[in-house]
């Protein structure tokens, strides 16, 4: 993403469970409506009669509480939650911007939904299982089911119009201007493929075949992206729309011209009456200063509906597809603006001449590169762990060995060591550690002579805490942020432990890891890496067994 660019828009199979099985039992996360904020007397509508309500209760005529039943609550529930978890996440349906208060304002929001019929639902999460059959039953011919809940996304709260879980639907315009058009023009049917298309490790574009089966990998399942293609041609050469980094009259252009062909309440995969994400492409040669891709949610009409649905994140950008066999690019590029649609920011640094944000052999990661695997950090924001694969060395642990199974593997996990009680929704500063190889997803970076690269334990430091307001959300020390982040020389959303000035110092294969290595230490007040957290880490390895790190408390 161009650096100018980027800063204006803010970028933002279960677990491969091994077994002799002929039946596997997916769970993936889900959204279900459940109501919408506003309907106090839960007929199911927002109307009048609501608003007489909401008035009454701010005139203290009739107060809505428990004993008139008005206040029922409505509430987000995320995939592995229990119940008393779940009592931090009840939302009053009164309180329509969510700002802990029933007042007039929420009074004039509501006025506005019933005139404008755009209302704000409330969702819950909930498991959907699906059922495969493999391709070989055991000897006995018996039948195993099993199951994986992953659990609830960190990214599910913040800026993201696309879900990270479950069903995700992805609308993609690919657009040429009366003065600039494509070297090489497929048709949708082809696009449709090299986007959506099935896993094809043989593809000599792989691990980029296409963007539905490298996220398929990432997520072990956990997200089933799928889309359709169109083509246009803008009503006016390309200058016209340029010099908006929104590209406003452009999407709105394609959104009225392409209505009546296009149902846009198919894009729609999570149920929350918003698209999930348009990508819009250009040809290469509109140039990178107007056109270099970038994601962001629609800077225009916030309420601009086509069928019913408002518009959510639109990625615009000129990485075209090269020809029938090269399209790497395409895909890899896109990739990483699809991170931005579910929450992510972006990983690399903005206004500075070494923009890269994660140096060294263990430095490559989608929100970095754009040209590699999610690493353990995004992959935690995204929800693509169990449980039981988010392994905690918990506050009055003194001693603990974890074993790391490969990122890119069905079953892989990872390690947290937080700054004291880690968040309920890991919104907060921990370090996290996982065994990196170069395969799946990461077999790309082979390819890649003019950079060091290689294998092993890599630990990152993350501040994953949140800022915003009811209606917009995002990470607090994520790029950009420059107030928040000292102008990159403070606290990071992510680091790379041990990056300094040796490549080979980032990636561990054995010895110990403590506050002598560059990165492992806690932000100070200033935003400074001086607090020694008293811990130390053992990188072990086992030949058979790969990698286990055990971990002690001083």
């Amino acid at each position: 993403m161009n650096k100018a660019f980027k800063r204006f828009i803010i970028s933002a199979a279960a677990a491969a469970l091994t077994a002799t099985a002929s039946v596997t039992l997916n769970v993936f996360a889900a959204w279900k409506q459940i109501g919408m904020l506003g309907d106090l007397n839960h007929d199911g509508v927002v109307n009048v009669a609501d608003a007489v309500l909401l008035t009454k209760h701010l005139l203290s005529d009739t107060p809505l509480n428990s004993d008139n039943g008005y206040n029922v609550k409505g509430k987000y529930i995320g995939i592995g939650e229990n119940e008393a978890s779940l009592a931090k996440k009840f939302l009053d349906t009164a309180d329509i911007d969510q700002n802990g208060v029933v007042d007039i304002y929420d009074l004039v929001i509501m006025r506005q939904q019933i005139i404008s019929g755009n209302f704000i639902p409330v969702r819950e999460w909930f498991a959907e299982s699906e059922t495969t059959t493999a391709a070989a039953a055991t000897s006995s011919g018996e039948t195993t089911t099993t199951a994986a809940k992953f659990i609830s996304p960190p990214v599910r709260d913040l800026y993201g119009s696309l879900p990270s879980q479950g069903d995700a639907k992805i609308l993609v315009f690919y657009v040429d201007f009366p003065d600039c058009t494509y070297n090489y023009m497929p048709e949708c049917d082809e696009i449709k493929k090299i986007a959506f298309g099935d896993e094809n490790t043989k593809n000599s574009n792989y691990p980029f075949e296409s963007m539905s089966a490298f996220y398929d990998r990432s997520s072990k399942g956990a997200m089933k992206l799928d889309g359709e293609v169109y083509r246009y041609t803008a009503k006016n050469n390309k200058s016209s729309y340029e010099g908006d980094v929104w590209h406003i009259d452009l999407v709105n252009e394609i959104i009225a011209e392409m209505d009546e062909s296009v149902d846009f309440s198919k894009f729609d995969g999570n149920g929350d009456k918003i698209v999930d994400a348009i990508l819009i492409n250009v040809p290469e040669a509109a140039g990178g200063d107007n056109w270099w891709p970038a994601a962001g949610q629609f800077g225009g009409d916030s309420h601009n509906r086509a069928d019913g649905m408002d518009i959510g994140h639109v990625i615009v950008g000129n990485a075209e597809i090269i020809s029938a066999t090269d399209y790497k690019g395409f895909n890899s590029t896109y990739l990483h603006e699809i991170g931005h649609c579910m929450g992510l920011p972006d990983y690399y640094l903005y206004g500075v001449d070494d923009f890269q944000g994660l140096h060294g052999a263990a430095g490559f990661e989608l929100m970095d590169d754009a040209n590699c695997d999610f690493g353990a950090a995004s992959k935690l924001m995204l929800g693509w762990y169990t449980p039981e694969q988010v392994q905690i060395f918990g506050e009055n642990d003194t001693s603990r060995t974890f074993k790391l199974n490969s990122s890119v593997s069905g079953n892989s996990n990872c390690v947290i060591i937080p700054r004291g009680k880690i968040d309920d929704n890991y919104n907060s500063e921990f370090f996290i550690i996982e065994f990196a190889e170069l395969k799946g997803n990461n077999a790309a970076l082979k390819d890649e002579w003019w950079r060091a690269v290689g294998e092993g334990v890599r630990i990152y430091h993350v501040s994953a805490e949140v800022t915003g307001d009811a209606f917009y959300n995002t990470f607090k020390y994520s790029s950009g942020n420059d107030d928040e982040t000292d102008n990159n020389n403070g606290r990071r959303f992510i680091r790379l432990v041990g990056e300094g000035t040796d490549d080979s110092q980032n990636f561990y294969t054995g010895g110990i890891v403590d506050s002598s290595a560059d990165g492992f230490k806690w932000y100070d007040d200033n935003g400074k890496m001086t607090i020694d957290p008293n811990i130390s880490v053992n990188v072990e390895f086992t030949e058979g067994s790969g990698y286990s790190v055990a971990i002690k408390r001083k």
